[in-house]
């Protein structure tokens, strides 16, 4: 046996005893997320960092009101360790059949892995009656919270005091990246406010009444809803109305949600001769809303735009 050999029947027991020292070591469990929408996605790595792995239901350009529980969305839910939705029946045609057929218990109402945004912000636009000739009208109220950034904070707590609950190893993780993003948040809205101070009072026509957050945010005037009945694509009659009342009170821009179809809108701003303007509505909803951040800054500048 010569010199060389030796030396690597020397190294082999080191290097065998390291590899398996290695794999014997614990991994770092992450926890798993499901989301119904983007935002939540976005909000969730936020907080959770390297921690979590999160994945979202709905894409920008899909409405979160109808969504098929699909097999994969279920195997999705039956792998996680907490869901994180809107809420407020926003997704009651779908989210049900999936916490059932899914089969884990972890995530069900009333466990620690389900968490309901709109359970953590003071909800708009509640009605004093709700049945089924309204169309899709909200019982608890608006569920369109993440359009008011201001709702932010309070949901990224609730999502830390969550994790830290689920994951109490990397509890002071949780809390430390919560602290990150709250000052970066908190420094951003205080941006957000000083560059959309034109758009105070500005008149906008709206095509669904998804607005109200937004609207009450950024001291917006809406005038007038293109669906008379919420989730109802407007009748030729209700548009009619709807042109004499732009004609009669003018508006600045029709606004739509990139989720949302815009035959209607496009319309309207034809007959009236108004700008016609798709807002992201939540991550990924255009080129430039790639994170929670840019959502909102997309959002402003795209109103600023017509705001002449």
């Amino acid at each position: 046996m010569n010199s060389i050999t030796k030396r690597i029947l020397s190294w082999r027991l080191p290097l065998t005893f390291l590899a398996t020292l290695l794999a014997s070591m614990p991994v770092s469990a992450t926890v798993n997320i499901f989301t119904c929408e983007p935002e939540w996605a976005a909000l969730a790595e936020q907080v959770g960092g390297d921690q979590v792995t999160t994945f979202s239901a709905t894409t920008a350009r899909q409405d979160p009101h109808f969504i098929q529980a699909r097999p994969s969305l279920i195997a999705k839910v039956r792998k996680s360790d907490l869901i994180i939705c809107s809420g407020a029946d926003l997704e009651i045609g779908w989210l049900p059949l999936l916490l059932r057929k899914s089969g884990n218990r972890k995530i069900q109402v009333g466990t620690p892995g389900y968490l309901m945004a709109t359970d953590y912000v003071r909800l708009l636009g509640r009605p004093s009656r709700v049945d089924r000739s309204q169309g899709d009208l909200h019982a608890a109220g608006n569920p369109h919270v993440h359009t008011d950034p201001r709702n932010m904070t309070l949901i990224a707590k609730a999502i830390t005091d969550r994790l830290s609950e689920l994951d109490p190893a990397h509890a002071a993780v949780f809390q430390l990246n919560f602290e990150h993003f709250s000052k970066s948040w908190k420094a951003s809205l205080k941006q957000w406010k000083e560059r959309a101070r034109p758009l105070r009072d500005m008149p906008i026509a709206v095509l669904r009444n998804n607005w109200p957050y937004l609207v009450s945010w950024l001291k917006l005037r809406q005038v007038v809803t293109l669906e008379e009945k919420p989730g109802v694509p407007p009748t030729s009659s209700n548009m009619a109305k709807v042109l004499t009342r732009v004609q009669q009170q003018p508006v600045k821009a029709v606004i739509y949600a990139a989720n949302q179809p815009s035959r209607a809108a496009e319309w309207l701003a034809g007959k009236a001769d108004i700008p016609i303007v798709e807002l992201p509505y939540t991550v990924g909803g255009n080129d430039t809303a790639v994170d929670l951040f840019s959502l909102y800054t997309s959002t402003i500048d795209l109103l600023l735009e017509v705001n002449q």
